[in-house]
């Protein structure tokens, strides 16, 4: 950068790091002042005896406990609703989010209504909680959304399948519990899927119409730290190593997102879940290449690409692809040139559009999407 961009940052979210931390769970909590507390994960979560571990750590520190284990991948307003009835009934005063960026959204979206009353729909858009929030931890057990450093929780409307963005400095974690440890479990695909959005939101943080000094930090170190884990985890599963360096990575890109949002990658992969019903980790890995090339053509975003990797970015991200194994064009995903313009119209409506280095017209997307086929 010719000169430092201006920023203002006020950090909300401990983390604690390292290995074992989940044991730390109940000191955290009764710190925030907890004695009611909900767990909100989901069922893979649940069978891996996670979530009764957190349990068993919480009633440990003198804590009630109830867990709620039904999270869906892409939650709605529905699987929000559900939560929120079970922590009326509960009683609770903190909340524990646990699991991927599902459990975290589910948990942040229980927050608002049970705090501030309404739907969520009340909390489209930015800082519209009005009344305090209870406090939150966060504790994935994926390397990838980076929910845990953010205040935004990413909820579909049940009915029209509209992804909502509710966000408010209120609704972030107090802290977040980054154990590597809860990761070694994953299922290889999602460990692919997540890695590859993680690194996406690095990339994409570093060159955004928002990124500032700041943000441009934590997006470079996220790189450093998912590029040079990746490999490594898919190679051996269970290189503890690696999934920290993944998981440490996917927590500051995801800060990099608080500070600076997400661009066209983004804006066209969340059109094929959609419609095709892309996993969303794929639908980002096959247009981040493209949407690379895109942006580069303008030689201040070029520099920053060149910065982040010695060598052509958007071919080291489909070598990436490669090694994962995962689809890298959208005719594997079912897509068809009759597809593009639906595609582009959905695209072109995205929220994180507006902050792509480059502006997008509806016929540019259609070329990214045509690209990828």
């Amino acid at each position: 950068m010719s000169a430092l961009i201006s920023f203002d940052h006020q950090p909300r979210t401990r983390l604690v790091f390292g290995n074992g931390t989940l044991s730390r769970v109940g000191e955290l909590a009764c710190g925030f002042g907890g004695k009611r507390v909900l767990v909100v994960s989901d069922p893979g979560i649940v069978k891996a005896g996670y979530a009764a571990r957190a349990e068993d750590f919480l009633k440990e520190a003198g804590l009630s406990v109830e867990i709620f284990g039904h999270v869906r991948e892409n939650p709605s307003t529905e699987d929000v609703d559900a939560c929120v009835k079970v922590a009326r009934e509960f009683k609770t005063d903190l909340i524990i989010g646990l699991g991927g960026g599902s459990s975290m959204d589910t948990a942040k979206g229980c927050n608002f209504i049970l705090t501030n009353g309404g739907r969520m729909h009340d909390y489209w858009g930015t800082g519209k909680a009005t009344k305090p929030m209870l406090p939150l931890i966060a504790i994935p057990t994926t390397a990838g959304t980076g929910s845990e450093c953010q205040s935004y929780a990413l909820i579909s409307d049940a009915e029209t399948h509209v992804k909502m963005a509710c966000g408010d400095p209120k609704a972030a974690a107090k802290a977040a519990i980054l154990d590597p440890e809860l990761t070694t479990s994953q299922p290889q695909r999602v460990t692919v899927c997540t890695g590859i959005d993680a690194i996406s939101h690095a990339l994409e943080t570093a060159v955004t119409k928002k990124r500032n000094a700041l943000s441009m930090l934590y997006s470079r170190e996220g790189f450093r730290l998912c590029h040079s884990g990746f490999s490594r985890v898919l190679r051996d599963s269970s290189d503890v190593e690696a999934r920290g360096m993944m998981l440490l990575g996917a927590a500051y890109a995801g800060t990099a997102i608080e500070n600076s949002m997400l661009g066209a990658a983004h804006s066209c992969a969340n059109p094929l879940t959609a419609k095709f019903h892309v996993v969303h980790g794929e639908a980002v890995g096959v247009m981040l290449p493209h949407v690379i090339r895109f942006n580069a053509q303008l030689p201040e975003i070029a520099a920053i690409y060149e910065s982040y990797f010695d060598g052509d970015l958007a071919d080291r991200i489909s070598e990436l692809l490669w090694e994962a194994r995962m689809p890298r064009t959208l005719t594997e995903h079912g897509g068809k040139e009759e597809s593009l313009s639906e595609l582009a119209e959905m695209a072109a409506k995205q929220w994180t559009a507006q902050f792509n280095p480059r502006e997008l017209s509806v016929d540019d997307f259609a070329s990214l999407y045509r690209a990828a086929l």
